[in-house]
């Protein structure tokens, strides 16, 4: 479902206009703004921490089951919200645009955030969030392939934000980190890439909150069967305070709450001032991860990471300016589906 995005005004009179007194019809003049920076702050904050809030998860709970039991509870609780606040129908969806609900969920869910979650017990919660930041340059690999043919300083930023993952990845340059997890990463940043080019093909539910609901109990229901399969067992005694925390943290505000936000600011503000949260995220994981686990910061992870931020804002920027055209009815903005991290919904 395609949203229309409304221009943000500065909040600034024009030259010639008079001043207005300070009172409630200032007040109310601000309030719009407001809202927009309180809903940019959420998604800025709370989709950066999420990587931090994986990391202490994990740390007495097993990933995949850790995983499952997000994106469940979330998802039940997000149909309950759709159900109250839209009525029973809004949840009603056929039988082809459930299916495409279900792979996008798992694609997201368990190829994308859970290889993210199985990572983050072997790399740095900073360093997870600098290569989940390559997702919008593999959406751009995957739409040449396909057939699109972005600008010239799309694929610039693209070589740009790559050069930095070579980086990231040198051996032995990002401290003592095992190699798997780096590749699990990549893993995940690339199928989180595949789901989100699809949904924007695929017949998806029209209502968002209802194809996310779907998405997350099905990728929650894939992460089971993988933790089954793997063998996980979760034994609540065993968890601590912190882990239990740390994943209702993921489940209200990592899931609920910055996700209504973001969608908010899909039909509030342009998509190039919502864009940036894709190169905002990395920065405030790299910071908490520091702050709060004392996680290094290597010459590597600053350098490639800068560099990795400078491809995306170079890619965000050049394809919000394009997207300003309209589009197809069926074809959503490169933010609404395809910048999304593993973490994000």
């Amino acid at each position: 479902m395609t949203r229309r995005a409304v221009p943000v005004t500065t909040g600034s009179s024009a030259p010639d206009a008079p001043e207005t007194p300070a009172g409630p019809a200032a007040a109310t003049a601000r309030s719009p703004q407001t809202l927009l920076w309180t809903a940019l702050t959420i998604v800025y904050v709370v989709w950066g921490s999420t990587y931090l809030a994986i990391r202490i998860v994990v740390e007495t709970m097993p990933p995949f089951l850790s995983a499952a039991l997000r994106f469940v509870t979330a998802g039940l609780l997000l149909v309950g919200i759709v159900a109250w606040r839209f009525g029973p129908d809004a949840l009603r969806v056929d039988r082809r645009r459930l299916a495409s609900a279900v792979l996008v969920g798992l694609l997201l869910l368990v190829g994308g955030n859970g290889l993210v979650v199985l990572a983050e017990t072997r790399i740095p919660s900073g360093l997870a969030a600098l290569l989940v930041a390559s997702v919008p340059l593999w959406v751009i690999v995957l739409r040449a392939l396909f057939g699109d043919r972005p600008r010239t300083a799309t694929f610039a930023g693209v070589l740009l934000g790559f050069a930095g993952l070579v980086v990231l990845t040198l051996p032995g340059s990002s401290g003592t980190v095992q190699f798997a997890g780096v590749v699990a990463v990549l893993a995940a940043a690339l199928l989180w890439s595949v789901g989100s080019f699809l949904s924007s093909r695929l017949p998806m539910p029209a209502n968002p909150f209802t194809a996310s609901a779907y998405e997350m109990i099905a990728g929650g229901l894939g992460d089971l069967g993988i933790g089954l399969f793997r063998g996980e067992h979760l034994n609540p005694g065993a968890v601590s305070v912190h882990s239990w925390l740390a994943l209702a943290y993921l489940v209200v505000f990592g899931s609920l709450v910055a996700f209504s936000a973001f969608a908010w600011l899909l039909q509030k503000a342009p998509l190039s001032l919502v864009a940036t949260y894709a190169y905002v995220n990395p920065v405030v994981a790299v910071a908490l991860g520091w702050l709060i686990l004392s996680e290094p910061v290597t010459w590597s992870i600053a350098v490639g990471g800068a560099v990795v931020v400078a491809g995306v804002f170079v890619v965000v920027s050049t394809e919000s300016a394009t997207k300003r055209a309209p589009v197809p009815k069926d074809e959503g903005p490169l933010t609404t589906r395809a910048d999304h991290s593993p973490d994000r919904t």
